[in-house]
């Protein structure tokens, strides 16, 4: 058996957007399987008692800079998203959607979702523009829109939240090899090592 690294992510965050930018990439080096585990980050962060770096000013400063240093050093295309903060139950539930029910349309509607985040800063909060964004990537967004709408669909991504919390998830990007826990898109080297371990 192939060793896995579960990816708990929300659209919300720009260090989930470099770390999808990299973990397919670093699993297929080393072998490795990645499950893909959409979540609620605000359930995370309700749970939990955190927050977004952007509700403290020095802090979000700083990472703004220093997503824009990890975007360069991954060669991917990055900018602020000027709507920030944006609701992301509709993308998640859209994610869990097709996970569940459309797998063959998984990678297309990320990439799309994610490229519209945090490439071109649309407002991915709006139902409209991710109809719009789902159209341009050669989805059907009223099907997809209406999976979302499912409560197996809504029952799944609480579950998964739920279950992100009760083994240590804080926030995003969190990676999972095994019991060991890595957060941040700054954290994959350490995924790396752990999947290429011996068993």
């Amino acid at each position: 058996m192939p060793r896995t690294v579960e990816f708990f992510y929300d659209f919300g965050s720009p260090a989930a957007y470099l770390a999808f930018s990299q973990l397919p990439h670093l699993c297929a080096d080393v072998g490795a399987q990645l499950v893909w585990r959409p979540m609620l980050l605000g359930g995370v962060f309700q749970a939990t008692g955190n927050r977004s770096p952007a509700d403290v000013p020095a802090k979000g400063k700083y990472m703004n800079a220093d997503l824009r240093r990890h975007a360069a050093r991954y060669d991917v295309p990055f900018r602020h998203n000027p709507n920030f903060p944006i609701n992301t139950l509709l993308l998640m539930r859209g994610a869990t959607a097709v996970q569940m029910h459309r797998p063959a349309s998984f990678d297309a509607y990320h990439r799309a979702v994610f490229a519209a985040m945090w490439v071109d800063g649309r407002n991915m909060g709006d139902a409209a523009v991710i109809g719009a964004v789902l159209a341009e990537a050669g989805l059907d967004p009223a099907a997809v829109l209406a999976m979302a709408g499912q409560q197996d669909v809504k029952d799944r991504l609480k579950a998964v939240t739920a279950e992100a919390v009760e083994r240590g998830v804080f926030g995003a990007p969190t990676m999972l090899v095994g019991d060991q826990l890595f957060w941040g898109q700054d954290r994959l080297d350490f995924v790396r090592e752990a999947l290429a371990a011996p068993n």
